[in-house]
């Protein structure tokens, strides 16, 4: 893997609208800035081989590496990537109290994960209004502030980055599989700088199918609706095909065809719908919206969940085959997609 520099960064990707906003290029130094869903380069900058380049997502990505860093094996290109279980899961009594868009299990292992000691801070999305923001969440009562989904792109990775300067050493995030796989790439140390330290201690990946362009998305609300009467948003599974807006006085459905333009183009190229560099990932349950779709991934997840059952908070069930085998599906057709979106660029 060549590694270059922000220069080729801008040409390769952001130049050609590849960029999903994931964060992993921000903070590292002062030239890469986030705002309102775009990451811009605020000078220029000479270095032959950077960090910016390394941890993007949308330059060449080492799945050898990732895997053997992660899973301590071959990368084997399945649907769902590695795994050790599959389950449903939902929120348990310690939290059960609480309101979630789904069953809460992130909400759920994150508070447990500060709770019990397990990382001294959790990087979450928050949000300001509408928009989404990174956040770094000491206190285990903030965690259910950041509990919704909010279906744009967000530089949430740029949090980890902050973190890492505040001297936290034991961070959890919480993430899609574009940032997800900045943080994996970050945790391989790719320029071997010496006295690094992975200072990720736990990594939840969320499900995603795509994310929306902010700038876009909060420009065609305002056509909508009073942005500020916003109070929540939604996408239902299949056959639906609406996406759900929430406000003080109504509910609205937008045909999904008239959000899909809102999509950036970096999408297009993510093979990934289920967050496969994490220790854990999770994920709505079709047919069931109480409860969550839990992909347990590494040793370190497999330890998480069995703690979080014994002390309450998180409650599991049998995950059922043909559901098993819809979301193989929907994954392998996500890889399939990409792969075909490629080869039609090479």
């Amino acid at each position: 893997m060549q590694i270059l520099g922000s220069k080729e960064l801008m040409e390769q990707v952001r130049n050609n609208d590849l960029c999903t906003v994931c964060g992993g290029c921000v903070g590292i130094c002062p030239y890469h800035q986030a705002y309102k869903g775009k990451i811009a380069m605020t000078f220029d900058c000479d270095i032959a081989e950077g960090r910016c380049y390394a941890h993007c997502p949308r330059t060449e990505v080492d799945l050898e590496a990732l895997s053997h860093k992660l899973f301590n094996t071959a990368y084997k290109e399945k649907p769902l990537g590695s795994y050790r279980n599959i389950s449903a899961s939902k929120a348990g009594e310690k939290i059960s109290h609480s309101s979630f868009q789904n069953g809460g299990t992130v909400s759920a292992l994150m508070t447990m994960a500060l709770e019990k000691d397990m990382i001294d801070a959790a990087i979450l999305t928050g949000i300001e209004g509408i928009i989404p923001k990174p956040r770094i969440v000491t206190n285990p009562k903030e965690v259910l502030t950041c509990a919704s989904t909010k279906y744009m792109a967000t530089p949430t990775v740029a949090g980890l980055n902050q973190g890492i300067k505040d001297g936290f050493e034991r961070m959890g995030i919480v993430g899609t599989a574009c940032q997800l796989t900045a943080v994996g790439q970050m945790r391989c140390n790719p320029l071997n700088k010496d006295g690094f330290k992975d200072v990720t201690a736990l990594t939840v990946g969320i499900f995603c199918t795509w994310a929306l362009d902010t700038r876009q998305f909060l420009d065609f609300l305002a056509e909508q609706v009073d942005i500020n009467t916003i109070t929540g948003m939604d996408v239902p599974p299949p056959p639906a095909e609406v996406f759900i807006i929430k406000t003080e006085n109504q509910t609205m459905e937008i045909p999904l065809d008239d959000i899909r333009p809102m999509i950036p183009k970096g999408c297009s190229y993510c093979q990934d719908m289920t967050a496969e560099w994490s220790d854990i990932s999770v994920g709505a349950f079709e047919g069931k919206s109480n409860w969550n779709t839990l992909i347990i991934r590494t040793e370190k997840g497999e330890t998480l969940i069995k703690m979080a059952v014994e002390e309450g908070y998180l409650v599991l069930d049998n995950f059922p085959s043909s559901s098993l085998d819809h979301l193989t599906l929907g994954a392998g057709n996500k890889k399939k997609r990409a792969q075909e979106t490629v080869a039609k660029e090479a």
